[in-house]
This record gives C-alpha cells, sequence and structure tokens, in this order.
C-alpha cells in the first residue's frame, strides 16, 4: 500500500519535473532487458482472457531521456514509440528479448514555442513507411503533425477546430490509421461528459487540407481510460486502456472493437478480451500494437513508467486467440 501511495505522489510531482528539455541525451543508448514473468505467484500460468502469455520484459536504460513511453507502433526492423518527453524511440528485439539498435531522438515541435513541456507531450503515434511518413499527436495542444520518416522533419500539421475544447491533458491520447486511410483519434475523456471519451473519425491524413471528421464519444471500460489503439488484420480494433486507484494500484483492460459501429453522435463501445490487474506483471500502460509472426497475430503491450524510479517501463507479447470467447468476427 505504501509503494502505490509513493508512487501515485511521485506521478504527480513528475508531471512537472519529467526531463522534458534533454536534447544532449539523443542518439544511440542501451537499452537492457529483463525477463519478467507474466504472473509472480504463479510462474506456470500462460493465458489472460484472450492473450496467451509469450514474453515480458522490463526495458532499463541509464539515460534519463529514456521512458515515459506513450504509444507504440511495429516497423519493418523493430518498433518505434513517442513519449512524454517529447522523444522519439526505436529499437529492435532480438531471440530472449535482447533490445539492439536503439535510439533516441527529440520529436521536432517548429519554432519559436514558449512552453516546452506543454508542446512536446506527445501521446500517440501512426507510422507509415511505405510513404515515408509518420504522424504524432501532442496532447496538451491537440495539435497533429505529420513528418518525414528520414530526416524527422515536420511536413504538415493542424490543430483540428474540433479538437479544441478537448481536456489539455487528455488530448490525442489515441490514434490509429485504419487500413482505409482514416484516422481515429481519441482524447482519454470527455471532458464535460463524464465516463466517455471524445472522438473524431476523419476521413483521411488529419494534416492534409479538405479532410472531413466526424465526432462521437467513446464509452471505455467503467473506471478506465483509453490511451492507445491498433488495428487487427480483420479490421477491428484493439483497445488498450488504464487504471490507478489508490486501494487497487494499477490495471489495464484490452478491449475489442469494430470501426463499422462508428456514427456520428452516437456512443461507441467495445468488449473487454482481457483484464490485467496484480499479481499478474502490469503497470501504466499506454502502448499497444498488432504483429503477425509465424501465424499468429501478436499483441504487444508497453507501459510509461512517468520517469518513475518507482515504476517500469513493461514490454509484454502475447499471442491473441478469440475463439470460444463469444467474440464474433470481423469482416
Amino acid at each position: 500500500m505504501m509503494r502505490l501511495l509513493l508512487s501515485f505522489m511521485l506521478m504527480l510531482s513528475l508531471s512537472a519535473s519529467a526531463p522534458w528539455s534533454v536534447a544532449d541525451h539523443y542518439g544511440q543508448i542501451r537499452i537492457e532487458s529483463v525477463v519478467t514473468p507474466l504472473d509472480l505467484t504463479n510462474p506456470s500460468r500462460q493465458q489472460v482472457g484472450a492473450l496467451q502469455f509469450r514474453g515480458a520484459w522490463e526495458l532499463r536504460a541509464r539515460d534519463p531521456a529514456f521512458g515515459g513511453v506513450s504509444s507504440l507502433r511495429g516497423t519493418q526492423h523493430g518498433f518505434m514509440a513517442v513519449g512524454d518527453a517529447g522523444m522519439l524511440l526505436r529499437f529492435a528485439m532480438g531471440p530472449g528479448g535482447a533490445i539492439y539498435q536503439a535510439r533516441l531522438d527529440q520529436i521536432a515541435i517548429g519554432a519559436g514555442r514558449s512552453d516546452e513541456k506543454r508542446e512536446r507531450d506527445a501521446e500517440s503515434l501512426v507510422v507509415d513507411e511505405t510513404g515515408g511518413r509518420y504522424w504524432v499527436g501532442f496532447e496538451f495542444t491537440n495539435m497533429i503533425r505529420r513528418y518525414d520518416l528520414a530526416t524527422g522533419k515536420i511536413t504538415a500539421q493542424v490543430a483540428p477546430k474540433l479538437m479544441k475544447d478537448w481536456p489539455p491533458n487528455a488530448g490525442t491520447e489515441a490514434m490509429v490509421r485504419l487500413d482505409d486511410g482514416r484516422f481515429l483519434v481519441l482524447s482519454e475523456d470527455g471532458g464535460d461528459v463524464k465516463h466517455l471519451s471524445s472522438a473524431l473519425l476523419f476521413s483521411g491524413d488529419p494534416t492534409t487540407p479538405g479532410t472531413t471528421a466526424i465526432g462521437f464519444n467513446y464509452r471505455p471500460p467503467a473506471g478506465y481510460l483509453v490511451t492507445d489503439a491498433a488495428q487487427l488484420p480483420d479490421g477491428r480494433l484493439l483497445l488498450l486502456h488504464r487504471r490507478f486507484t489508490i486501494l487497487d494500484g494499477v490495471s489495464a483492460i484490452l478491449s475489442l472493437a469494430d470501426p463499422k459501429s462508428i456514427r456520428r453522435g452516437k456512443i461507441w463501445t467495445a468488449q473487454p478480451i482481457a483484464h490485467l490487474a496484480p499479481p499478474l506483471a502490469v503497470d501504466n500502460m499506454e502502448g499497444v500494437e498488432v504483429t503477425q509472426a509465424r501465424g499468429e497475430t501478436l499483441v504487444w503491450l508497453m507501459s510509461d513508467d512517468n520517469f518513475s524510479p518507482l515504476q517500469r517501463t513493461l514490454l509484454m507479447k502475447f499471442a491473441l486467440n478469440l475463439k470460444g470467447r463469444g467474440v464474433t468476427k470481423g469482416r
């Protein structure tokens, strides 16, 4: 209990003291991966809802710029992630979970910015390797910027009018590009609309002039906040949620939703398929990604340590198995 209380207090204090300006630390870094069991009390446990455990690692680095991961995306060579201090992390994973080719770069935000912390808080990420570009969502400013994948330079940006009233510390929390080119963006909460998240479905790239959007609300599991989303091969979406209370500590829920059911002005819902709570390995889960390997659909979860010594950066790997769980197929 005391550890959870201290962690909670530290999370609040670090919101103002995280290393927002850490340009001197960017470049190649060394990340150590420490194998972590799914359940410390039952090392043989391998199943969590629709998730079959494939491995978990606590990632550690001496570089103070490492941490605060808020979104995770797979690439041809490994993973990309963005975080609270305005960093772009690239890394690859070898056999047994070894991390190599790890690099931190500072995300460009443009010139003339007065409040670096507010400007740099990156919460969501979309990657298009075929098009050589990526998009980052910033929560305080509710800004979406598009970047050149090779150079990291800003190629377009927008602060959508429909997002101007989103809560400043909860906007653009999750962003996913659907396989038809549309973008789904979700706020962490709905502001004046309790227990709901504000959301937009863009007709295409939000940074392209002329792109339109419809607004709606998403209902997360009771007591939870949405933090990231990823699309499955069948077109449906996995939505990651986190929760923290003094009594229960930290937990996470992974849910399944169909973007075909999104309607303007309506409430969109999802079906929980996995619940991670102590004694399972879990922290402040903010990143989810889906990859394919050897005929399996793999689900990756990653946590935000808030730059706190009392929290961890966890990377977890699962195989998705929806059979026999009352979940209808997509498409």
